[in-house]
């Protein structure tokens, strides 16, 4: 029972619980109120939270308690974005990149090799080259997964392939490895008086095209102003938005194997998309 957890965790009296879909709302007696979710992924969501708060970027959720079992964190009011928040939001998301993780596929610290993006399952195994390690441990396995269910079919596995086997020249100028949210949906920016908040982060190393891609897939406020402020501040290099498909295929395969063969159509339109990119 979420009430009981967050009081032993906190040592605070619990007045009310409401559920906010996968995680509950939890009002305090003494008039505060935190966020509690339990299951197999808050650990490294806990872990994440952390090593995101240290890259001195956007604010994160503030971890209040983490056990094996339960992740708490601060509830804050949302507001309506501005321009302005917008633009602190891009500058804050490069500082948060450019400080970094030592290879590509890098868990936070005391976080776990084998963690999630959303419910599903995702492995960070270290690597000190992007496009085999986004091939192996992004890509092809949500692809073999999608198949194996039967939402792919074999010709579907092979365009996807086909991507993989030219990641070399598909990639871009080398990049150093960034820290990453790793799930920067526009459901995972929250809007607060003091700004972007982030939340449910699937942290690890990678690249930080991949974070800036995401926040294109369903669309986030003033977006157009996010990318300029953060272009300004940290450069991205010849031909990013090209790459933005490339980019977009690992959680477009994600949200296949999670919610089916809704998403199969964006998926082999970005990599289709991403074989027909420039090179640079």
């Amino acid at each position: 029972m979420t009430g009981p957890a967050v009081a032993r965790l906190l040592g605070r009296e619990v007045v009310s619980t409401t559920s906010l879909g996968g995680a509950t709302r939890v009002d305090l007696a003494d008039g505060s109120s935190v966020v509690a979710k339990s299951g197999p992924t808050v650990a490294a969501e806990a872990a994440g939270l952390r090593w995101l708060a240290d890259a001195g970027g956007p604010a994160v959720a503030h971890l209040d308690a983490a056990d094996r079992d339960w992740l708490v964190t601060r509830y804050v009011p949302t507001t309506a974005p501005t321009p302005e928040a917008a633009e602190a939001f891009g500058v804050a998301l490069s500082r948060m990149h450019a400080a970094g993780a030592p290879e590509f596929g890098s868990p936070p610290p005391d976080g776990p090799v084998d963690a999630w993006i959303g419910t599903a399952p995702m492995r960070n195994v270290e690597s000190d080259d992007w496009a085999s390690w986004y091939a192996a441990y992004r890509v092809l396995p949500f692809a073999r997964t999608a198949r194996d269910a039967g939402t792919f079919d074999a010709d579907d596995v092979e365009l996807v392939e086909q991507v993989c086997a030219r990641l070399p020249e598909l990639a871009g100028p080398a990049e150093p490895p960034a820290r990453l949210h790793g799930d920067l949906w526009s459901g995972n920016v929250l809007w607060t008086a003091d700004g972007a908040l982030l939340i449910d982060p699937a942290a690890h190393g990678g690249h930080r095209e991949t974070d800036l891609a995401m926040l294109e897939l369903f669309g986030l406020p003033h977006l157009s102003r996010v990318r300029a402020a953060y272009d300004e501040a940290a450069p991205l290099a010849p031909g990013h938005a090209a790459r933005i498909p490339l980019h977009q295929l690992f959680p477009l395969l994600v949200h296949v194997v999670l919610f089916g063969g809704g998403y199969v159509g964006r998926a082999l339109a970005a990599a289709r998309a991403a074989l027909r990119a420039p090179r640079h």
